[in-house]
């Protein structure tokens, strides 16, 4: 069915506008869903190195691929009536003692797994029947650990394991969890995908455990700074315990540059809002630290444009990014992306 345009969103010469997000965690659907609700044609490449949580488990009972990022993207692009995904999304509750704390959604695409002999073909189908409005891609076909070397100079693996740890990490790497000899990759559509983006999304999302993880496959990396689409880092809100403690918004991004061996991010989104006082529910959000610091002198001679504003949404206890107001930076640099790229021709 042919798609229907709304008459008040722009379109880049007559189609929509491609934007691809790569991350994980639960800031990612939020902006995805906001860009689907803008029209663009959003590609999610989704991290596979998650060991925690239901994903975790099943990753270590079935051997597949984690599901759970995977399950809440393809939500939020999904068309089908609330009803039908609020069934894929159901959690069993702690009664059910062999079930609990497992989404439904993750045992559909285990299963699919399964069937179809590979997440990536699994996705697909799944993506299908969803009747996703847009793609969603695992980074790589196989699952991923991750790894990561300490300031100490310890190693450790698995992302559980390396938060837990509470240490400042120096760099982080991923190999294939049944091989580690094995180098992982990332399948033509996921590099294809963003060599033709106009833009290209890091985040939001943890720093080494959502974000960095995916630009550690070497052809997705690789295409990331090759890509002539624009590519915009989304800088968290908090900073994280195991992670990113007292870390600015100059330094996220520094530890980007390094590990992909050179300045790539064209564009910061930062929020200047200030997170109010005793607001925070650190009980439920223990992950948290303390709001990053902005340092936009140091990102703008590290060759990045910066867009400050109030991306700030607080509910629940905790500090997120507003999905609707990221959305629409992104859609604006995706217009000026391609009117940069046309004039390049």
């Amino acid at each position: 069915m042919p798609t229907q345009f709304n008459k008040t969103i722009r379109v880049v010469k007559g189609r929509r506008p491609k934007v691809v997000v790569i991350g994980g965690g639960t800031g990612l659907p939020v902006v995805i869903k906001s860009l689907k609700e803008k029209n663009a044609d959003v590609t999610a490449i989704v991290t596979v190195a998650d060991d925690g949580g239901s994903s975790g488990i099943i990753r270590d009972y079935i051997n597949v691929v984690p599901p759970g990022d995977i399950r809440n993207v393809l939500t939020s692009l999904s068309d089908l009536p609330k009803e039908e995904l609020d069934v894929f999304q159901y959690r069993f509750d702690s009664k059910d003692t062999f079930f609990a704390g497992h989404a439904i959604g993750n045992f559909v695409i285990a299963a699919l797994s399964e069937i179809y002999g590979d997440i990536f073909g699994a996705v697909q189908v799944l993506s299908n029947m969803m009747k996703v409005d847009g793609h969603v891609y695992p980074a790589s076909n196989r699952g991923l650990t991750l790894n990561a070397e300490f300031m100490d100079g310890t190693i450790l693996a698995g992302e559980s394991e390396i938060t837990a740890a509470d240490k400042k990490i120096k760099r982080i790497w991923v190999t294939e969890t049944d091989d580690i000899n094995q180098k992982p990759t990332a399948v033509e559509p996921v590099v294809q995908s963003i060599l033709d983006a106009d833009v290209v999304v890091l985040g939001p999302g943890s720093l080494f455990t959502s974000v960095l993880p995916n630009l550690m496959i070497d052809n997705l990396g690789k295409a990331v700074c090759e890509t002539k689409a624009e590519v915009v880092y989304i800088c968290n809100i908090m900073t994280q315990k195991g992670e990113t403690i007292e870390y600015t918004d100059a330094e996220h991004v520094k530890v980007l540059d390094e590990h992909l061996g050179g300045n790539f991010v064209d564009t910061v989104l930062v929020n200047t809002t200030t997170v109010p006082e005793q607001y925070m529910n650190y009980d439920k959000y223990d992950e948290y630290s303390s709001q990053v610091t902005r340092d936009f002198n140091t990102l703008r001679n590290m060759g990045c444009r910066v867009i400050s504003n109030d991306f700030l949404s607080l509910h629940d206890g905790g500090a997120f990014h507003d999905g609707n107001k990221v959305a629409a930076e992104i859609m604006s640099l995706a217009f000026q992306s391609d009117q940069r790229k046309n004039e390049e021709r």
